[in-house]
C-alpha cells in the first residue's frame, strides 16, 4: 500500500512563505516564476515529483506578491496545501504556449513591473514577456537565496529529522564493519538503514571507502575490501521531507597502530575545536578556512563547509573560492555542513562531517552520533 502524500507542516510552510514574500518586497519583485524544485517546495510546501536528475526550465510555480496567491503546476491535488485551491492548479503541457496562456490569466500578470525567475531557457526568455507585457524580467535567485539562507525554527526541526536518518545509516554500517567487508556492502548497509527510516532518496551513494595511507586526498588502491589496520570513512546523506542531512565519520578496523591512530584523532579533535570556535555570527566564511591553518592542518580538496536546507544552500566555503568566502558572512539561523579532514602518511585519514546551526552564541551541533575509536 502506497504511503499517503501530504504537504509540509502548516507552520513550516507558512514561515518559509513569509520569508519569501519579505524578500520579494526587499528585491522589488511583483511576481515570482519558479522552476527549481527546492524553490518551488520552499514557497508551496508541496512535495515535488521527479526530483532526480536535471530538467529544462519551466514555470512550475507563480507567486504574486500583492495577494500572496500561489499558482502551481500540478494535475492532481494530492499533497497540495489546502490554501492553494484547485482553481490555482494548472496541468502539465508539452506546448509552452499553453503554459504562457495560463500565466497571462493570473491576476496581476498584466500590471506586474518586475518579474523574477530562478532560471530561464531561450524559449521562455522569448515567451515570458508576452505573459507579463509590462514587466522587466530579472534574476530571482538572489531573493530566494536570501530567504532560504536563514532557517526558521521549524526548518531546523525538519533538518534534525534528516540528520537522525543519516546517523542511523552510519550506525548500521558500523555494526557490520569488520575485515574483509567490501565497501559496497557497507554502502548498502547505510542505504538500507536510511530506507528503513523512510528515506528512499539518498543524497550521496559513495557512502564508504578505505582511506589511503599513501595519498592525502584519495581512497586506498585495492579491491574495495576493508583490511585489518585500515581507517574506513563513512558518509551518509539523507533527503528527508525535502531537507538534506549529511554526516561523516571514520573508524579503525581490526589491528591498527593505535599510538599513531590516536595521534591522528587528536589532531582531528583540535581541528574541530578550531572550526567550532570560529563558527560565530558575523564572522567571515573564510574564517573556516583559516581554522585549518590555525592548527597547522592543510586545507582539504573538498569544501570545508557548505549550506544545507532544501538541498544545498549558500555558502560554499572552499579554498578555490577564497575570495567569495571572504565576502560571505555567517549569520544566525544558517545551517552548515562542516568538514574536518586530517591525514598522516602510513596511517590514513580521519574524515568527519558535522551539521551545525549558527546561533547568537556560536555553533550548535545537530549531529549527535559519536565517531572514532
Amino acid at each position: 500500500m502506497a504511503a499517503e502524500i501530504t504537504p509540509d507542516d502548516r507552520a513550516l510552510r507558512t514561515a518559509r512563505r513569509r520569508r519569501a514574500l519579505q524578500q520579494m518586497e526587499a528585491h522589488d519583485l511583483d511576481v515570482l516564476v519558479l522552476g527549481r524544485q527546492a524553490n518551488v517546495r520552499y514557497v508551496t510546501g508541496a512535495p515535488q515529483l521527479w526530483i532526480a536528475g536535471t530538467r529544462p526550465f519551466g514555470p512550475v510555480c507563480v507567486v504574486v506578491r500583492a495577494t500572496g496567491e500561489i499558482h502551481l503546476n500540478s494535475t492532481w491535488d494530492e499533497g497540495i496545501p489546502e490554501e492553494i485551491g484547485r482553481d490555482h492548479l494548472y496541468g502539465l503541457a508539452w506546448n509552452p504556449l499553453t503554459l504562457i496562456a495560463v500565466l497571462k490569466n493570473i491576476d496581476g500578470a498584466s500590471t506586474a513591473r518586475r518579474v523574477g525567475t530562478d532560471a530561464i531557457s531561450p524559449t521562455f526568455a522569448k515567451l515570458l514577456p508576452s505573459a507579463f507585457p509590462n514587466a522587466e524580467l530579472v534574476d530571482a535567485e538572489p531573493a530566494m537565496g536570501a530567504a532560504r539562507r536563514i532557517k526558521t525554527s521549524e526548518e531546523i526541526a525538519a533538518m534534525s529529522t534528516a540528520v537522525r536518518v543519516a546517523e542511523a545509516g552510519i550506525a548500521a554500517a558500523v555494526a557490520e564493519l569488520q575485515p574483509e567487508m567490501s565497501e559496497k556492502t557497507l554502502a548498502g548497509a547505510v542505504l538500507e538503514a536510511m530506507a528503513a527510516g523512510g528515506v528512499s532518496t539518498p543524497a550521496t551513494q559513495d557512502a564508504a571507502w578505505v582511506t589511503s595511507r599513501e595519498h592525502p586526498w584519495r581512497r586506498a588502491n585495492g579491491d574495495g575490501r576493508v583490511r585489518s589496520g585500515d581507517l574506513v570513512a563513512l558518509a551518509a546523506g539523507a533527503l528527508a521531507g525535502g531537507y538534506l542531512g549529511e554526516v561523516g565519520r571514520t573508524f579503525p578496523v581490526g589491528r591498527v597502530d593505535y599510538k599513531s591512530v590516536d595521534k591522528l584523532y587528536q589532531r582531528s579533535d583540535r581541528l574541530w575545536d578550531s572550526l567550532f570556535a570560529v563558527c560565530r555570527p558575523g564572522a567571515p566564511a573564510s574564517s573556516l578556512l583559516a581554522a585549518y591553518d590555525a592548527v597547522g592542518e592543510p586545507l582539504p580538496a573538498m569544501p570545508v563547509a557548505h549550506g544545507l536546507g532544501l538541498g544545498f544552500d549558500p555558502p560554499v566555503v572552499s579554498p578555490v573560492l577564497s575570495a567569495t568566502a571572504q565576502q560571505e558572512r555567517l549569520d544566525p539561523g544558517m545551517i552548515l555542513a562542516l568538514t574536518g579532514y586530517v591525514w598522516q602518511q602510513g596511517v590514513g585519514a580521519v574524515f568527519g562531517r558535522e551539521v551545525v546551526v549558527v546561533t547568537d552564541d556560536g555553533a550548535q551541533r545537530l549531529t549527535k552520533s559519536p565517531g572514532g575509536p
